[in-house]
């Protein structure tokens, strides 16, 4: 059995949790600097890793007192070490690291997006290995086939921007509040999708990368050509995520049939998304496929996915050394497989 502290603090929210290899998930805190960043209209890097230094040991404090545990009974501590903010990833990573060594217990470095793909596996109807995993957040759009725990092979990937960031870019163009994705989501609701015919791009080549630069000028295009701008602008809204949703699912759709696997997870902040979830769950039925993803709670960042993340590699004896490195740009293929963990 194994109790691990696990400290999210890539970006722009700050998560704790613990996470108990017998128990499951005993508690979890999120704190989100939504507002403090709201003014700026995006995460000022600055700003964001004075807030962790400012909410972390609170939050730590709360989430051990609400997971009943002494930190004496932690057996290890897990925090996010890449990809991120630099600035915000140290924080975490200092903070873990020198607990860890104060409380005689090991650490460990936990990639941020296998954070991400490991969520899933808190739920409890959990996917078995291998699956293709479809990755959507601000910063990654990725296909990955997944053979077990560190065993990633990049199937495809965003040539530009990623999907939540090109949310976030016409939340802007239409004057949205920040955060821009769910904003976005939120106004689709009353727009018509059919309104504009806006490109599906790269569905007619083939491969499985994806490119959104080009949709994102078609909406500026649309934004700048509509006269009546104020009565259409939930119309663009719904016309641009149907056209990001279609195409994920279209290339979630190519995976499955290039690998000739059955399972789909999805995880990242976009796969939050009601229309994503939606259209995959029909593909799902019709294909006679499953389609797995976390509860909304843990599609954003969050410190349960780094605990659960952390655990799956310290109990097999990974653990970093006392040097406190982080990683802003990390490959997820380059992870270390943990050969002996298959099904969880």
């Amino acid at each position: 059995m194994m109790r691990v502290l696990g400290l999210e603090t890539s970006c722009d929210e700050t998560g704790v949790a613990v996470y108990d290899s017998e128990l499951g998930l005993l508690a979890h805190r999120l704190y989100s600097q939504v507002d403090l960043h709201a003014d700026y209209g995006g995460v000022v890097p600055e700003l964001a890793s004075r807030d962790h230094v400012r909410k972390l040991i609170p939050l730590i404090k709360e989430v051990l007192a609400a997971a009943h545990t002494q930190p004496q009974e932690i057996d290890a501590i897990a925090y996010t070490s890449g990809p991120g903010l630099a600035g915000a990833l140290m924080v975490g990573a200092i903070t873990g690291r020198s607990l860890a060594y104060a409380w005689g217990v090991p650490a460990m470095g936990v990639h941020h997006m296998e954070g991400h793909l490991l969520a899933p596996l808190l739920e409890s109807e959990k996917p078995d290995f291998p699956f293709v995993a479809l990755l959507v957040s601000g910063g990654h759009s990725q296909l990955l086939r997944v053979d077990g725990i560190g065993c990633y092979q990049l199937l495809g990937e965003s040539i530009d921007d990623a999907a939540g960031e090109a949310f976030d870019k016409v939340a802007k163009m239409l004057h949205l509040d920040y955060p821009g994705g769910p904003q976005v989501a939120k106004l689709a609701l009353q727009g018509n999708a059919n309104a504009f015919a806006f490109p599906r791009p790269m569905l007619d080549r083939p491969g499985l990368d994806f490119s959104f630069s080009g949709l994102k000028t078609a909406v500026l295009t649309a934004y700048q050509q509509t006269p009546d701008y104020d009565n259409k602008k939930a119309d663009i809204a719904a016309s641009f995520e149907a056209a990001i949703v279609d195409t994920l699912v279209r290339k979630c759709e190519r995976a499955l049939k290039q690998t000739g696997l059955k399972r789909l997870v999805m995880a990242g902040g976009v796969s939050a998304n009601l229309r994503l979830r939606t259209q995959l769950k029909d593909l799902a039925q019709r294909k006679r496929w499953q389609v797995f993803y976390p509860s909304p709670a843990f599609c954003t960042d969050n410190g349960a996915m780094i605990a659960y993340a952390g655990c799956q590699r310290l109990l097999v004896g990974q653990q970093e050394n006392l040097a406190v490195t982080v990683k802003p740009r990390w490959p997820m293929t380059s992870l270390a497989p943990v050969n002996s963990l298959n099904n969880l």
